[in-house]
Order: structure tokens, then C-alpha cells, then sequence
């Protein structure tokens, strides 16, 4: 595989990594893996190069967290391949320590004679923890050297295993650790298969035979929008879908609190519906969360390509909240300019922001009103003054991490419609619908030609088109929240549809009336 990037560093050793971690003052997205990188990992590789200046992955198959009948002596590995798919990825740098590097002898259990990090004995009595005692005690034991090694800002795990990252969301916050835990969407095969390293020791029959796991959880998903709240309903007609395959050896079906794991009876608020199963001697789990408020629709794409309009027209015709971004980073400025504060004087600008209690109301027209503690600043926020500061608020790190937390928190409200360039990928990456709403080039030079012309202005169409190119290339580049398509995002080429063909489209999908 040919790739521009630099080879990434390999550690092999804390020391080193601390050697170098002394040196670095931008800001680091960690992924830790057991190694034999699949499409899964690239995602949480991407997602933290998006997010942060420096990205670095491990690579260590964790003993303690295998039980004595476990597949370790046979876990697949493949480090050429990885660390090729790391470079082309563009990961900094690489930590393959050996067990005796982190204190462990190679095929070693859990010594109670070394210091290790008792999960809550609540969250490793569900799901995965009734057949594999000790294993979470081995994982959050080596997550938690693995970041005091590394110390990175953020750390990446997939929801695919959403106990291991509720488990490790409590110990952070028991500990009181900095570290922001970022949890990233599961990747699937074409079937619907969550992508895993196991899942090579599939044969062909037995991948087709695996489907039914992710189709039983589309099963109750169907349920739920149904009008099934019953939790016991919903584990029946799992159970039941999985029974058609005689091969599987169904080991679990749970509804659990997303964030506690605690057993659930009725969906009255967002439920985690996990499972796990063996075909053969290989163990596979999925999950799913069922929410019973209405969808988040994030819709992403290049400058020019229509989203403002699109979304706002979808928030009306939903009667949903049109996630005005730009008001909100209109609003801090605003706020930052009220109280006489420097626009430069990030400090202070960052204290200020811990203080803002930010919210946004729908309103008829498909806009939205605007509060900031307490106050109606939905014109305020629109003056000259305002606009002709708000990039340089906006630029500041501090505003933009409180705005995507204010962003995250409406979107849990549910019924909400956002645009921008990492909606999808960043900000809502578990959003029910992503739509990856674009144009060409050309396309979208002609339709800013007629917004031109109309106000009277002189247009040179190849010079328009180039600036679209250019601009294309550094939103696409950036370091901080690049634009790019999500992995499970809906592809949507707008070349030859008017306005209301657009909407109506993507309405068609939040309702489930077509396929894309």
C-alpha cells in the first residue's frame, strides 16, 4: 500500500513513550487496541485524528483479560499490517509493549500480589461479566497504565463493546481522571456484522449464519418505534430470532441502562439491548441502543452545497429544533462582548464559558430562540459588531469544546436537525440518520453564480469554481475536525435536484419509506 505519511514512531517501552510525551504540548487522541486492525479500528483512528493534533494507537494483547479456556495463545496478530494501516492512517506513533513492560509475565492471570483496579462489582455482574470472571478487572487494570503511560487528552473505544466502555466511563470518573472518553459508533460488514478481529476464525457460512445477531437487534429496534415499551417482549423476540440458527449458542440477551448497565423493564428512557453468542468456539456481541425519543438527523458536506437551507426546511416540516451552530458561537460572542472581556484574552474567555447556560427553542418559521442565562438574545446576537467578531471567538479551543458538550446536550433531547462539516462524525456520531449532503464542483459554482448575479454582481464562473475546489481542500485537510464523510453516513448528490426533491429525500430516509 503506497501512502505519503510518515512512518509512525514505535515504543516498546514506557519509558520512551514518557521520554516523549515530556515534549509534547498539542493536544493527544489515544486508541487502544489488542491489534489486527479492521475497518472498526480505522474508524476510532480516524475519529481521533479529526479531533486532536497527535494520535497515537497500542498495540498489546492484554493477558489478564483472558480467562485460562480463553483464545489467547491464539488471538490473531498482525503487526506489519497494522502499523502499515497506522502510517496510511497518519498515527504519530505506535506503543507495542511486551507484557514485562507493563509488569506481566506473558501468559499470566490476574496476581493479587500487584496493584490492580477493581471495576464497580455492579457493572461486572451483567452481560459478559457472568461468563467471564476477572475479565474487566484485567481490562480497566492495563486501560489504566496504558493512559497514565501515554497521558493523552482523549481516548477512543467503539460502542460495539459498550460494557468494557461503561465500565471505563465510571472508573474515569471515579478516579477523577482528565482524560475525555470519546465513544465511537459500531462499523459493520455488508450483512450487518460488527466488525471484529474474531471474526476471522468465520468461515462463509458461518459469517452468513452471524447476520442474525444484528438482525434480531433491527428486530426490536422495529418494536420500539412500534410503540413496544415491554422489556420483556422485546428479550422474547430476540431470543426468538436468534433460535432460527441452530448453530448459535445464544449466551446472553440483556436491556441495561446505557451508563449504569442496571437491568431495565421498561423503555421509559434510552436502553442498551446487548447480546453475545458462539458459533463454534468463536464469541461474537453486538449491541444496540433503542431510544424512544425522536431521531437526530446530522447532515454534513462541502461549502456551497445547500445544507443551511436543507435543514432548516427539515426542522419545519418535523417540527424538529434546527441546531443553529452558528448562533451558538454568535451567542458566546456576544456574551464575551457584554462583559467587557478581551476578544484575545482566551483565560478568561475559558473561564467565562463554564458559566453560560445556553439554550435554543424551536420556533414556527423552522429557526430558533436563543437564551443565555435566562435571556432572549435571539437578535442581540445578529448585530454587525457581533458578526465581525465571532471567528475570532470561535477559533478559541476553550468556546469550542463547550459548544460541541452544548451541542451534545441538546442532541439528548432528541428531535433535532444540525448541519456543518463533523456533525456526523464528530459531534453526533451515534446520530440516527447521516446524510452527506454534496454537489460538484461545478454544480455548486453555478448556483453561487446565480446568487451573484441576482444581487448584481459581475461573475467569472471558473474563478468561482476554483475557490470551491480550494475550499474543499482546507476543510478537508484541516487538523481539528476535518470535513469527511462518516462511515455510515447516506451519500447524497444533489447535481439536477431542486430544493424540495432534496427534502423530501432525506425526509423519505428519517421516516424509513426508501432505501438509499
Amino acid at each position: 500500500m503506497l501512502t505519503s505519511q510518515p512512518l509512525p514512531l514505535i515504543w516498546k517501552t514506557p519509558a520512551t513513550v514518557r521520554a516523549w510525551r515530556r515534549h509534547q504540548t498539542e493536544s493527544i487522541g489515544f486508541v487502544p487496541t489488542m491489534g489486527n486492525l479492521h475497518l472498526g479500528h480505522a474508524s476510532l483512528i480516524e475519529r481521533a485524528r479529526s479531533e486532536n493534533a497527535i494520535v497515537v494507537v497500542s498495540i498489546f494483547v492484554n493477558p489478564l483479560q483472558f480467562a485460562p479456556t480463553e483464545d489467547l495463545d491464539r488471538y490473531p496478530q498482525s503487526f506489519d499490517a497494522d502499523r502499515e494501516l497506522c502510517q496510511t492512517l497518519g498515527v504519530d506513533g505506535i506503543f507495542v509493549p511486551m507484557p514485562q513492560a507493563l509488569g506481566l509475565t506473558p501468559q499470566a492471570g490476574f496476581d493479587k500480589n500487584q496493584t490492580g483496579v477493581m471495576p464497580r462489582e455492579s457493572m461486572t455482574q451483567v452481560m459478559c461479566g457472568r461468563s467471564r470472571p476477572g475479565h474487566f478487572t484485567g481490562v480497566t487494570t492495563i486501560v489504566t497504565k496504558l493512559l497514565n503511560i501515554v497521558q493523552p487528552d482523549r481516548v477512543y473505544f467503539g460502542q460495539k463493546d459498550a460494557q468494557q466502555l461503561a465500565i471505563v466511563r465510571a472508573m474515569l470518573r471515579d478516579l477523577n481522571s482528565p482524560v475525555e472518553i470519546c465513544p465511537c459508533p459500531i462499523i459493520r460488514e455488508a450483512s450487518g456484522l460488527a466488525y471484529s478481529s474474531r471474526n476471522q476464525y468465520l468461515n462463509d457460512s458461518d459469517r452468513q449464519r452471524a447476520a442474525v445477531l444484528f438482525q434480531a437487534l433491527q428486530q426490536a429496534a422495529a418494536l420500539v418505534t412500534a410503540g413496544v415499551r415491554d422489556g420483556s417482549t422485546i428479550l422474547q423476540a430476540v431470543r426468538s430470532h436468534c433460535a432460527t440458527v441452530t448453530e448459535l449458542d445464544l449466551d446472553y440477551v440483556e436491556l441495561v441502562d446505557p451508563v449504569s448497565l442496571l437491568p431495565i423493564e421498561c423503555l421509559d428512557r434510552p436502553a442498551l439491548l446487548a447480546l453475545a453468542a458462539r458459533l463454534g468456539t468463536t464469541r461474537l456481541i453486538d449491541n444496540i441502543v433503542l431510544q424512544t425519543r425522536p431521531p437526530i438527523i446530522a447532515i454534513d458536506g462541502p461549502a456551497g452545497a445547500g445544507k443551511s437551507t436543507v435543514t432548516r426546511a427539515i426542522a419545519d416540516r418535523l417540527g424538529f429544533l434546527y441546531l443553529d451552530t452558528g448562533a451558538m458561537y454568535r451567542a458566546v460572542t456576544w456574551w464575551v462582548m457584554d462583559q467587557g472581556i478581551a476578544l484575545e484574552d482566551e483565560a478568561a474567555i475559558a473561564t467565562l464559558v463554564t458559566r453560560c447556560d445556553l439554550d435554543m427553542q424551536p420556533q414556527a418559521d423552522g429557526g430558533c430562540t436563543v437564551t443565555l442565562n435566562g435571556t432572549d438574545i435571539t437578535q442581540a446576537i445578529r448585530t454587525p459588531e457581533v458578526t465581525a467578531n465571532v471567528s475570532t471567538v470561535a477559533a478559541q479551543k476553550a468556546v469550542r469544546e463547550f459548544l460541541v458538550k452544548q451541542q451534545q446536550a441538546f442532541g439528548d433531547r432528541g428531535g433535532l436537525v444540525a448541519e456543518g462539516r463533523d456533525m456526523g462524525t464528530c459531534v453526533f456520531p451515534a446520530a440516527e440518520v447521516k446524510i452527506f449532503l454534496t454537489a460538484t464542483p461545478a454544480e455548486r459554482a453555478r448556483r453561487r453564480s446565480q446568487d451573484l448575479i441576482a444581487q448584481g454582481y459581475p461573475v467569472d464562473l471558473a474563478q468561482l469554481e476554483a475557490e470551491i475546489v480550494d475550499r474543499d481542500r482546507q476543510d478537508s485537510t484541516r487538523e481539528i475536525a476535518p470535513l469527511r464523510q462518516a462511515d455510515d453516513a447516506i451519500e447524497l448528490v444533489t447535481d439536477g435536484m431542486t430544493i424540495e426533491a432534496v427534502i423530501d429525500r432525506i425526509i423519505s430516509y428519517v421516516q424509513g419509506d426508501i432505501l438509499p
